[in-house]
């Protein structure tokens, strides 16, 4: 399937080829390969990538993969539990302002171990250390909002997260203008380890 060209890539068309791409992928019928001679032709000119994925480190959730995406078409940025630091905001701004990205995807997934940190975290009082200490803090808002004891409150929690910075993104302040405009999208969506299927997430739904 080919690629939109740059004319027709506007936020909503943006979000249907990656969802329509993840169809492809959870239904068993991708049409895109990591093959090397794919790589070689879009080495030979400027990149145009779409959209920006941000999504966890988690090894069962490549998403490359999971929108059944060729080189070149999306960026792609990962930490745990999709935590947010400048480096994460910056490459964003880069993307949009340098390469005309117009959507941006915050991914969250089901069992996110990050979140289920932060989870215990609160449940027990004891903070882990190291830099695994700077994840857990940023997630741990998202837990306190939904509650750390319920029996859901991890699942809750990966929800809450990922519109916490969706949000955060939205109102970052070179993304805030294109956002604003209607130029430049940023959606919240949740990966399921089953099916493979994506499920755009929005605050009422």
């Amino acid at each position: 399937m080919p690629r939109p060209t740059p004319a027709a890539r506007s936020p909503r068309a943006a979000l249907a080829e990656l969802l329509a791409g993840n169809r492809r992928f959870a239904s068993g019928q991708p049409v895109h390969g990591h093959d090397v001679t794919a790589a070689a032709a879009v080495a030979s000119g400027d990149q145009q990538p779409y959209a920006v994925v941000l999504g966890c480190i988690d090894s069962r959730v490549p998403l490359e993969a999971i929108f059944d995406q060729t080189f070149g078409s999306i960026c792609v940025i990962r930490t745990g539990a999709h935590v947010l630091d400048r480096a994460v905001h910056g490459s964003v701004e880069f993307a949009v302002e340098q390469l005309g990205v117009t959507l941006v995807m915050v991914l969250g997934h089901e069992r996110c171990g990050a979140v289920g940190s932060a989870v215990q975290a609160l449940r027990t009082g004891r903070r882990p250390g190291g830099a695994l200490a700077y994840l857990v803090d940023r997630i741990a808002p998202a837990v306190v909002e939904v509650g750390a004891d319920g029996p859901a409150a991890q699942s809750l929690a990966i929800r809450r997260h990922v519109l916490r910075t969706v949000a955060a993104l939205r109102a970052d302040h070179r993304l805030a203008g294109p956002v604003a405009a209607g130029t430049v999208a940023v959606v919240g969506a949740r990966y399921d380890l089953a099916t493979g299927e994506v499920t755009p997430l929005t605050e009422d739904g």
